[in-house]
């Protein structure tokens, strides 16, 4: 099996994807954050003292997918067209579920973009509540589906 990122003397090396096509490309990535009845409350009062959690967090997702080759040693920058954040707010067990979705019209796929939008956004969520609760959870950060490029159409099954 040939290995994508590592040339012929074992070293790495970013893929060339200058013959491949431009196409559009949309991913979207999910993961969620549980943590204590009192630091969701927080949340969702908007009493929390670092301000408005779930706004900041939306914010901090896009700003991660747009910094991903950046973070992603391998990852080619990408002038993205759109990344779209929903947050779901689970009561019955004091989580938030963000859902980022990427798009660009490009060489390359978008999932990255779409997973460090997710892991960025729940981040900046612990970073703002952690001091109510240092045991949260971020959890099941997954692709969920992805469009374009040679490899067409995935849904995950989860």
């Amino acid at each position: 099996m040939e290995l994508t990122h590592l040339d012929a003397n074992h070293n790495p090396n970013m893929v060339d994807v200058s013959n491949k096509s431009e196409t559009k490309r949309v991913a979207v990535a999910k993961g969620t954050i549980t943590m204590s009845q009192e630091a969701y409350e927080s949340v969702i009062s908007q009493t929390n003292k670092k301000g408005p959690v779930l706004q900041t967090a939306i914010v901090a997702a896009i700003m991660g997918a747009k910094k991903t080759s950046d973070l992603i040693p391998m990852c080619h920058p990408l002038f993205l067209s759109s990344v779209g954040c929903v947050i779901e707010e689970n009561p019955a067990n004091h989580s938030f579920t963000l859902t980022v979705t990427a798009k660009v019209e490009g060489k390359t796929g978008v999932e990255m973009e779409a997973l460090t939008g997710v892991s960025i956004g729940l981040l900046t969520i612990y970073d703002m509540v952690k001091a109510i609760d240092k045991s949260m959870v971020m959890s099941e950060i997954y692709l969920v589906e992805k469009e374009g490029g040679k490899s067409g159409h995935f849904k995950n099954a989860r």
